[in-house]
Order: structure tokens, then C-alpha cells, then sequence
């Protein structure tokens, strides 16, 4: 009786796992929606632990003792970080494979893209003339001198949109277009893609770089829609190639205790209900061919997608962020 007693009380004491546990890079209110759905149609409780940094090193540390099932990122460099590192394993799903383009999963099935975002410019509807932006080239012109407003351009989106540039025209001319750019800024780089916004409505600047779905977030707060009613969204283009685009994307990890609840949750996110949620709730655009966008998301207009691969981009990364730093961008 007392060691059974024992037992009842170690068992009591330790913490029950969740059928499936994911590690996210992306915020509560993003993914949350999507994680109740699943529950409900599956009965799979989903436990999420919100990791802003060190997600590789807590990873390799964990090794096959780590509670993670799956990784969720914002950004592609980040998946293709955590494959070099040697924490994900491979996932052959027929149904991933159909649901997802080619252009947005590995080949080996390391990882999967969910939803896409373009870097676009946000433009003063009363300084700004329609069709005045066409180019990420032309932001270096001069006559944008004292008009242009932006994040750091350390941020994760900024390298990956300087890498892209750098695929597309390699080293000095990307020096000169960051020179360029950052020669044309109204203030010092601070804040984040909202509130660039906020600066365009104040008159500060006329143009700012930022995510698409941010629209939406700005749109659906009482605080906040003033500034994005002030702005008109544009589809910046590569000179003779299309709009720089990014992913959210997600991995399975090498330990995963509960493989198989977790390659559920992966087929789940990439069905035609969890695409339905990111496009109405995160104001994304879904990678399953068919699904539509959101009313909203659909009011911003056409683009045509840049061609240049997203693994090409994330391995430019690192040269990207050496450039950004030999300019001083941030300075």
C-alpha cells in the first residue's frame, strides 16, 4: 500500500504532456485559432510553449529528451536553421505533398511551408500618387530623400528582403541600394512594420516597407485603423521578376515523442479549413492552391510572386546581414 501510494503521488506531481507539443516562434493570437480548431475536430489537446529566441539552442540541448513535436517559425531562414542543426526529421505525407507547392516544402520533407506574406510598401494616400511605386529599386531613388520610414533593417524580414535583392543583383549593387535607401530615410530605423504606419499617418514619411498582413491587424483595432485608412497598400516588384514574398512554416522535430498526433496537426494546418482560418483570421495568404484569401486580404489587388527561391533567399542570409552592418543601415 505504501508504494503504491508512492506511485500516486510521483504520478500526481509530474506534469501531464499535452498530445501534441509545439514550440512557436509566431504569437499566441496567430496560431491559437488554429490550434482549437484541430482540438475540436480531433480531440487532440495541443500544448504550445512561445519561444522568441534561442529555439535551435534549447532544441540541441534538449536533444531526444525534448517534449517538442513540431516547430513553427515566421521566417524561412529559421526552418532551414533548425535542419542544419540537425533537430527536425523528415516527413512523408502523401497529403502534405498535395496540399502544399513544391516551391514551399523541402524536397525531403524537412519542412513545410503554411501561409505566405509579401514585403510591400506602405503609401500616404494624400502624398503618394497612385502607381508612384513600381520597383524595391526604386527606393533608392533620391526622390524619395527624407520620405522613406522602416524597422530595423536587422529584422528578420528585411534581411530576407536584402537577400533577395542580393540573388538579384549581387554584392555592390546591393551595397548601393541599402546606401541608397538608407540615404532617403526620414528618421532612424525603429519600431516595427505598424509603426512606420503610425508614421506615415503623422506625416513624418510618406512610404514604409512592411508584411501585408499587418493591414489586417491595424484594421481590426479601434487604435489603429485610422493609421492603416491613411495608407495605400503597393506590390513592389524586382525589375523584371515579381513581389518578394516570405513563408511561416513548420517542422518535426527529431525527438518527437508523439509522432503521429503531431503529422495529424501538420496535415490539419495544411487542410482546407486551417487555410480558410490563417487567411480570415491572420490576414495571410494561404500556400494550398484553391483556397481563397480573406474578403480583406482579397481588396489589396493581384501580385505575381518574385521566382527566386526561398532556400536560395535563406542562404543569402548571412552575406545579406554582413552588408546591412557594413552600412550602418541601422545608424
Amino acid at each position: 500500500m505504501k508504494r503504491a501510494a508512492l506511485l500516486l503521488t510521483a504520478l500526481a506531481a509530474t506534469p501531464a504532456l499535452a498530445d501534441v507539443n509545439v514550440y512557436s516562434h509566431r504569437q499566441p493570437e496567430l496560431v491559437q485559432p488554429l490550434f482549437d480548431a484541430f482540438t475540436a475536430e480531433t480531440g487532440i489537446a495541443v500544448n504550445v510553449a512561445f519561444v522568441d529566441k534561442g529555439m535551435v539552442e534549447r532544441l540541441v540541448a534538449e536533444g531526444s529528451r525534448s517534449p517538442a513535436d513540431l516547430v513553427m517559425t515566421v521566417d524561412i531562414a529559421r526552418l532551414l536553421q533548425l535542419v542544419e542543426a540537425g533537430v527536425t526529421q523528415p516527413v512523408a505525407s502523401d497529403v502534405l505533398n498535395a496540399a502544399i507547392p513544391a516551391a514551399m516544402r523541402d524536397a525531403e520533407g524537412q519542412w513545410f511551408g503554411l501561409t505566405s506574406r509579401a514585403r510591400i510598401v506602405y503609401a500616404s494616400k494624400e502624398r503618394v500618387a497612385e502607381g508612384e511605386v513600381t520597383t524595391y529599386e526604386d527606393l533608392a531613388d533620391p526622390k524619395w530623400k527624407g520620405r522613406i520610414c522602416t524597422r530595423s533593417f536587422t529584422s528578420d524580414y528585411n534581411v530576407a528582403l536584402t537577400a533577395a535583392y542580393l540573388g538579384h543583383h549581387g554584392e555592390e549593387a546591393t551595397r548601393g541600394w541599402l546606401e541608397g535607401v538608407k540615404a532617403n530615410l526620414a528618421k532612424k530605423p525603429e519600431g516595427n512594420d505598424r509603426s512606420q504606419v503610425k508614421s506615415i499617418w503623422s506625416g513624418e514619411c510618406d512610404i514604409s516597407l512592411g508584411n501585408t498582413y499587418y493591414m489586417g491587424q491595424m484594421v481590426a483595432d479601434p487604435e489603429q485603423i485610422d493609421w492603416a485608412n491613411s495608407v495605400n497598400i503597393t506590390f513592389p516588384t524586382f525589375e523584371g521578376d515579381g513581389t518578394h514574398v516570405n513563408i511561416s512554416g513548420i517542422a518535426m522535430t527529431k525527438a518527437a515523442p508523439n509522432h503521429d498526433e503531431a503529422l495529424k496537426l501538420m496535415e490539419f494546418l495544411a487542410s482546407d479549413h486551417a487555410q480558410e482560418i490563417y487567411a480570415e483570421t491572420n490576414h495571410e495568404f494561404p500556400v494550398k492552391e484553391g483556397v481563397k484569401r480573406s474578403e480583406l486580404v482579397a481588396s489589396w489587388g493581384e501580385f505575381t510572386a518574385d521566382a527566386l527561391s526561398l532556400v536560395e533567399i535563406a542562404n543569402l542570409r548571412p552575406a545579406a546581414l554582413k552588408l546591412i552592418e557594413e552600412v550602418n543601415f541601422d545608424g
